[in-house]
């Protein structure tokens, strides 16, 4: 933000900031007793995919690189366990979380990509 860094013009950096925000706005429609279990996890879990592309795209090596891309793609893989769960414990219904499933695909992707190089 205050530094300008050229990874937040990435097309997976703001895919991925896009998918964050629309994971904190679908967390605050889970029940009350789950607002300090699976709300706290989805937000940790959102959080983690953008910070781990933000620190990726600044380490020099290769390797360094795509580390934080597998930690970040698999923070995408815990946060799409949380969705299937909670439409199993129907607090959404699959139609609810299709929006923020495309950006969880596309983000995936990508880094799927990046991690390949």
């Amino acid at each position: 933000m205050f530094l300008e860094l050229a990874h937040t013009k990435l097309d997976v950096f703001i895919i991925g900031k896009n998918f964050v925000l629309s994971c904190y706005k679908l967390s605050k429609l889970l029940p009350q007793e789950e607002r300090f279990n699976m709300m706290q996890q989805l937000r940790r879990a959102a959080l983690s995919v953008q910070l781990n592309i933000a620190e990726g795209s600044s380490r020099k090596s290769a390797v360094e690189r795509r580390r934080f891309y597998e930690i970040s793609r698999g923070s995408l893989i815990e946060i799409d366990t949380i969705f299937d769960l909670a439409i199993d414990l129907e607090y959404f219904k699959k139609e609810d979380l299709t929006p923020t499933g495309v950006l969880m695909v596309k983000t995936f992707q990508m880094l799927s990509k990046m991690i390949v190089y």
